[in-house]
């Protein structure tokens, strides 16, 4: 079965982080965008496999994202 996670992607510096909502403690770094998003990848399946040898449920993800226009 698959899920899918909501990540988000921030600058940090030089560099980027990213996180995903619905995996408390799930982080991954890169030099790009494209790079934390594929470690990201990663973090998860990591995450998602240490869940399951602790024998605890998989979190269902549950976040949203998008876009508010302000006019300023």
């Amino acid at each position: 079965m698959k899920h899918r996670y909501l990540i988000v992607i921030e600058t940090a510096g030089s560099n980027y982080s990213a996180y995903s909502p619905d995996l408390p403690g799930c982080v991954a770094t890169g030099k790009s965008s494209s790079e934390a998003k594929r470690n990201m990848r990663r973090a998860i399946d990591l995450h998602l496999q240490g869940l399951a040898e602790d024998d605890t449920a998989m979190p269902e993800p549950r976040s949203s994202a998008g876009y508010v226009t302000v006019d300023r």
